[in-house]
């Protein structure tokens, strides 16, 4: 079967069991998963839905969440798509059993009950935040493997006509990356996305050289992604207080220039100075915590970043992580954090060989290991260790040690470093880069990851099964459908169980 063909069977596979077209409000996704907006969550038949060959699981949040994986959503999304509008324009109007208060009502008490359980005003920032950064993730990879080719090129001194282009086209996006991250932010909260770019351009533009503000020269791209972020809050508030009282006559002249004149001057006048001086105390914390606390710093990194993961915190880190990569050139957090999916990793291997009975459990992590390997670990967190528990708690601490060994070499000079934001385990080695050559770089990450691997591994083999957790789950039978399916894929979060409380991930 073509590859185009595949994607688009298994989203007409995935529409019916979500409700129709009718039933779908709204259609995003992230890096591994679809998020749909449904108007009826009750339609969904969750499973027939996870039997799917390509579903890894679902969650259900704010949205109903499909996981993927990388690669897969990203083309089967725009299928899902067109049999959504497809579905929408041939379908009649759907004949209706309860009038429209009554399904007004309902409506209102599932958003609430949705709304009462989820959507916290600090998770609801860090969506938003989420919702500017990670559509940028895609030109931070490309550019991040551009870069670490074009370093390792120069380093062996080949094709020296070649690496400059390849120096503009993995630093093109970087020096602009203010003006998509100001786009974005106007975007997300309401405002006119072009005004929000407009307005952030001012941080990178060469001539605020030319200008001093509390008494010092402003530099180019100062502030960064941070200054490029609060800039464009602003001026999204001057908008909307200009289409208030700028009468309509005068709107499409008064408005814009109003907002890029107010919210520019504050930037330059301002913001620039403020936002630079946080940018350079993340960059400055970031050094010194890993300098002084390497191997302890490492592992609390390491072995709390699953837990963050499960509880959507995770994406405040995002914009951290932008900051050092412009700052300097690669986020030393990551390839720490990473170490926590090497932590899963040897956790499900150790279950697989827990449980030689439970054939369910052992296909799931059979189906899931090669993703795992790859930095997806969603199908392994929620098809394995989270709902068995203790497996889970051992797999963050796989992830403790871990990071513990790539914080220990922090802390002796040998900084390890991402160039992007994104992918992990070993999708994480082609933007690898440090401040000692890149055959060290990939030494030390390579290393983290055995640890993890082995200490994950044998935390769980001999910690992460109780007398009757083995007792019930090492059986020939077919376990239940909280946490495997017959088909060896992840379950769905439903349920009065801790996936429950799980929010969105990446």
């Amino acid at each position: 079967m073509a590859t185009e063909d595949k994607n688009r069977a298994t989203a007409a596979a995935i529409l019916p069991l979500v409700g129709g077209a009718a039933n779908v409000s709204s259609i995003a996704h992230c890096m591994t998963r679809l998020r749909l907006g449904l108007h009826d969550r009750s339609l969904v038949q969750d499973d027939a839905l996870k039997a799917v060959p390509a579903v890894m699981g679902v969650v259900d949040d704010d949205t109903y969440q499909i996981v993927l994986g990388p690669g897969t959503v990203a083309r089967v999304t725009p299928e899902f798509e067109k049999l959504v509008e497809e579905g929408r324009a041939s379908a009649p109007e759907p004949a209706t059993t309860v009038t429209a208060a009554e399904l007004a009502s309902q409506g209102a008490e599932m958003k609430a009950a949705r709304k009462a359980k989820n959507a916290t005003p600090f998770k609801l920032f860090l969506r938003r935040i989420a919702n500017i950064f990670v559509p940028l993730i895609p030109a931070l990879i490309g550019c991040g493997i551009i870069a670490g080719l074009n370093g390792l090129l120069v380093n062996l001194g080949w094709l020296t006509s070649v690496t400059p282009a390849l120096a503009a086209m993995a630093s093109g996006f970087m020096a602009l990356i203010a003006v998509f991250v100001g786009y974005n932010t106007a975007k997300e909260f309401g405002g006119t996305p072009i005004l929000g770019g407009a307005v952030a351009a001012i941080i990178v533009f060469p001539g605020v050289a030319n200008i001093e503000a509390f008494g010092q020269k402003l530099s180019p791209g100062q502030g960064g992604v941070l200054g490029a972020l609060g800039a464009a809050v602003l001026a999204v508030y001057v908008e909307k207080w200009c289409r208030r009282w700028v009468p309509e006559a005068l709107d499409v002249l008064v408005t814009p220039t109003l907002t890029v004149l107010i919210s520019g001057l504050v930037t330059i006048f301002g913001l620039m100075y403020v936002a630079g001086e946080v940018s350079t105390a993340i960059g400055t914390f970031a050094d010194w915590l890993l300098s002084n606390g390497g191997a302890g710093a490492g592992l609390v990194l390491g072995g709390f970043f699953l837990p963050l993961v499960m509880l959507g915190l995770h994406q405040a880190l995002i914009p951290i992580h932008t900051t050092l990569i412009e700052q300097q050139g690669y986020t030393v957090l990551l390839p720490i954090l990473a170490m926590a999916g090497a932590g899963q990793v040897g956790a499900a291997i150790a279950v697989y060989f827990r449980l030689p009975r439970n054939e369910s459990i052992r296909r799931t992590i059979k189906s899931a290991l090669p993703a795992g390997f790859l930095g997806v670990g969603e199908p392994l967190i929620y098809g394995v260790s989270l709902p068995l528990g203790r497996p889970f708690i051992t797999a963050c601490v796989g992830g403790a040690f871990g990071g513990a060994f790539v914080g220990f070499f922090n802390q002796l000079g040998d900084a390890v470093g991402s160039t992007a934001i994104g992918p992990s385990g070993w999708a994480l080695f082609p933007l690898l880069d440090g401040n000692h050559g890149l055959g060290a770089t990939i030494a030390i990450y390579g290393g983290g990851l055995v640890v993890g691997y082995l200490a994950g591994f044998v935390a769980t083999y001999f910690f992460g099964f109780s007398k009757d957790l083995l007792t019930e789950f090492n059986v020939s039978q077919e376990p239940a459908a909280s946490t495997a399916t017959a088909a060896g894929t992840p379950a769905p979060v439903t349920g009065p169980d801790p996936l429950e409380k799980t929010p969105a991930g990446v």
